[in-house]
């Protein structure tokens, strides 16, 4: 990404006007944001957005906003920005705005593109390595003593030569695949569609493709065809040897599916970076140790911060001055 360079400071009031929908990230929104653009932030009021909106008659004049994944844009949002022209995610995945009501209102929708694909790729692997391995499991038992008054950590297993089936084979799920690739697994994919391009051996359901295989890394988005894709079936169907990573989103899983299928050794463990209700997590799942968990963090780095920085200030210039969105969202 290229480095971003300062613009030559503007009255402030003749800045484009941005709308803040939730309290941002300092890294994430550098300095540089607040020299090219005028932030209007609703948090600073103490209202919820839409009493905001309304109170202080802001809603009109906003032609651009900013959300992440726990606003929901929807014609409730919509009907109090009459002018708004621009939807811009902080994250790659928009399952939380109504694409059709945005493209209904002529409304435009960007994402965070690819700045977050090689570190959520990066951390799927390391979820896989950290419940195949055991690695957790094993810095708990030397913490606790465990290695000095029970003696040697049991038998692992080793990740090279696995059979590895990723749901959604998309910028991230091609990422993942081709860091397995080199660990020497067999890599083998469910997606909406036959990729023609791709290779690798595809699987028209999940369950097939938890059949045919010792692991599966879910990658895909959200919809109301893949919430709770993964269900008591599916588990049945990796077996008991299996094992199942999620980078995707939380309710692509049936988590109280999950939590039975552990509890009885119907699979081997589970990576999870994400969860259907999250910040709350099963409370079940942290009694069990072949489960890794991570608090939603595996988009989230410096780096990848900076990129996504670039990109929404790359989208925002483009959009007020008429140009192509950098990383246009579309609904097909």
């Amino acid at each position: 990404m290229a480095e971003l360079k300062l613009a030559t400071a503007t009255d402030y009031e003749d800045r484009p006007q941005v709308l803040l929908t939730v309290r941002p990230s300092p890294a994430l929104f550098p300095p540089l944001f607040h020299q090219k653009f005028r932030m209007l932030k609703p948090w600073e009021s103490g209202m919820p957005l839409h009493q905001f909106l309304t109170t202080h008659d802001a809603g009109p004049s906003v032609r651009a906003m900013i959300i992440n994944h726990a606003t929901a844009v929807n014609a409730e949002l919509l009907r109090l920005l009459p002018a708004l022209g621009l939807v811009l995610s902080t994250s790659t995945g928009v399952n939380q705005v109504d694409l059709a009501e945005c493209r209904r209102r002529g409304i435009s929708v960007a994402n965070a593109g690819s700045a977050y694909t090689e570190d959520v790729a990066d951390m799927a692997v390391g979820l896989l390595i950290d419940v195949l391995r055991r690695v957790s499991a094993a810095d708990r038992y030397v913490r606790h003593g465990l290695w000095k008054t029970r003696g040697d950590f049991p038998l692992a297993t080793k990740l090279g030569g696995k059979r590895v089936g990723i749901v959604g084979l998309g910028r991230i799920g091609s990422e993942v695949s081709r860091r397995l690739e080199a660990f020497g697994c067999s890599i083998s994919y469910n997606s909406r569609n036959k990729k023609p391009s791709i290779a690798y051996p595809f699987h028209s359901t999940i369950r097939e493709l938890a059949a045919n295989n010792d692991v599966i890394i879910l990658c895909c988005s959200l919809t109301d065809q893949t919430r709770h894709i993964v269900d008591k079936e599916v588990l049945s169907a990796l077996g008991k040897e299996g094992v199942i990573i999620n980078v995707g989103r939380g309710a692509l899983m049936d988590e109280k599916e999950l939590v039975i299928s552990l509890a009885h050794g119907e699979i081997r463990g589970a990576g999870l970076d994400v969860f259907e209700n999250m910040p709350d997590v099963p409370q079940e799942l942290f009694e069990f140790d072949s489960v890794v968990l991570s608090p939603h963090r595996a988009a989230f780095t410096s780096e990848s911060f900076q990129d996504t920085a670039a990109i929404l200030i790359a989208n925002l210039e483009a959009f007020f001055s008429n140009k192509p969105l950098v990383t246009p969202v579309t609904d097909d």
